[in-house]
């Protein structure tokens, strides 16, 4: 009989992840464009908006990217350089392919990790490397095409800063392996010896 994986969940969802992310990115800045001077668009009145940024001072590069940068618009869009909640943005550049240089390196662990026999048996673990690869990924293809991240999900009342779905998809991945971790009860091992008192039966 063949042994039940779920290689297929850590993929679908790692691909799916990337899909929404970069379909929502250049589809909002699209939306947003507004001839490079941005714009907003209220979801939760008083809490939640889309919000799209451009930096006129940023031009596309002369590279085979050029295509992909102003697909949303001539303008180029702001992007964060540095990582979660603008930590080493001030860096600029440095920062961007320091974290990139993470993203590759933490993508091919998760590869590695979540494909071999053991982890891909757990439903629970693969779901949460597939959303993690998904968000690395995503936000990857922007260092490297845009030299920094584009956010534009904002929950303004609380000034939380602002974010895109391939944060979305870390964060809940994250969450769903501090739950495996926690909660999950480890498989016996089948080829483990039966202690003969505890198969007596009375």
């Amino acid at each position: 009989m063949a042994e039940r994986t779920y290689r297929w969940l850590l993929i679908t969802l790692a691909v799916v992840g990337l899909g929404v992310d970069q379909a929502s990115k250049y589809g909002v800045f699209r939306w947003l464009y507004n001839d490079g001077q941005g714009g907003r668009v209220e979801v939760v009145e008083g809490w939640f908006r889309l919000i799209a940024q451009f930096d006129p001072t940023a031009p596309p590069c002369d590279c085979g990217f050029s295509c992909l940068q102003t697909w949303s618009g001539p303008t180029m869009p702001h992007v964060n350089r540095g990582a979660l909640f603008g930590l080493g943005n001030s860096e600029g550049n440095t920062a961007n392919w320091f974290f990139a240089g993470v993203s590759v390196v933490a993508a091919g662990a998760i590869l590695v990790w979540g494909t071999r026999r053991g982890p891909a048996k757990e439903k629970w673990l693969s779901a949460a490397l597939g959303l993690i690869l998904g968000g690395t990924v995503g936000n990857l293809y922007d260092r490297i095409v845009f030299g920094g991240v584009r956010d534009f999900l904002y929950f303004y009342r609380i000034e939380w800063p602002v974010f895109n779905v391939a944060d979305c998809c870390l964060v809940v991945g994250a969450g769903l392996l501090l739950l495996q971790a926690m909660f999950a009860s480890p498989k016996p091992d089948p080829a483990a010896p039966v202690d003969a008192a505890s198969a007596n039966i009375s």
